[in-house]
């Protein structure tokens, strides 16, 4: 029989930016952009409880559950590459936290949007993450 380890999906292909965005032309993607990452945090939501049912169960049921499971992570992974191929990136799927590339001071830094905000308000340096974000007032230019 197979164990819990077995149960474990593979892993999601995280996305890849394609492109630099201005600030402009990342708020106006966000309409497109909100759809795809609500999908993937609900289809994330799903896979995750399809894998607490899946290591409770055994044979047959387990199997079954197994299966479902992986679907649920072709389904993920299709919203994911759906994602990349507007051109931005995914840093939290639990959550809809996402990353533009931009440009400030000649530099490549990151436009910061998480699902449920209306539009970009903060940006971040491409090596501090969201705990570094500051407003977008202070962005200076936007190649």
């Amino acid at each position: 029989m197979a164990g819990s380890q077995s149960l474990s999906p593979q892993p999601v292909h995280p996305s890849r930016p394609r492109r630099r965005f201005t600030l402009t032309e990342a708020n106006r993607s966000l309409p497109l952009v909100r759809r795809i990452v609500a999908d993937i945090v609900q289809a994330q939501q799903v896979a995750s409880e399809l894998h607490t049912q899946a290591e409770l169960l055994s044979g047959r049921d387990q199997q079954d559950a197994q299966g479902e499971l992986q679907r649920q992570v072709s389904r993920l992974q299709e919203y994911v590459d759906e994602l990349t191929e507007v051109g931005v990136e995914l840093k939290d799927y639990h959550v809809g936290l996402i990353d533009f590339i931009a440009r400030h001071q000649g530099r490549d830094i990151y436009l910061c949007w998480k699902l449920g905000e209306d539009q970009i308000t903060h940006w971040h340096e491409l090596q501090d993450g969201f705990a570094g974000r500051q407003p977008v007032s202070l962005l200076e230019d936007s190649e």
